[in-house]
């Protein structure tokens, strides 16, 4: 599967595609709609094995040098590129507005405590 992945990522060339079909496989159900490809999947197939060869390498710059030949500004450049094509995901936890807040209290969910907590 891999190895269909690299060959439409080179068939592309970088340009933007748009799946139309997505099938489950142990399910055998398909979803036809229009689906962007997740942010690593639009790098081209050399940046997606540079950013799979730095997570087997646990990020180690250092390790990077070793396997690509490479000098340590050389992986940093590289990373930063990648970095700058890739959005930034949103990691906090949506905020609760204060209703939410008074219904989890109301319910016991919550101790007042974190119900002040949550509404500063």
């Amino acid at each position: 599967m891999a190895n269909d992945w690299q060959e439409l990522t080179k068939l592309t060339q970088g340009a933007p595609i748009l799946v139309q079909r997505v099938k489950v496989i142990e399910t055998g159900i398909s979803i036809e709609s229009e689906f962007d490809l997740p942010p690593l999947a639009q790098i081209t197939a050399e940046d997606q094995v540079f950013v799979m060869a730095f997570i087997r390498a646990s990020g180690s710059i250092k390790e990077m040098e070793k396997i690509f030949g490479i000098s340590y500004p050389t992986v940093k450049n590289r990373l930063s590129r990648i970095a700058d094509q890739l959005p930034l995901t949103e990691t906090a936890p949506p905020q609760s507005s204060n209703s939410e807040i008074l219904a989890q209290l109301a319910h016991g969910e919550i101790t007042a405590e974190d119900a002040i907590r949550k509404m500063s």
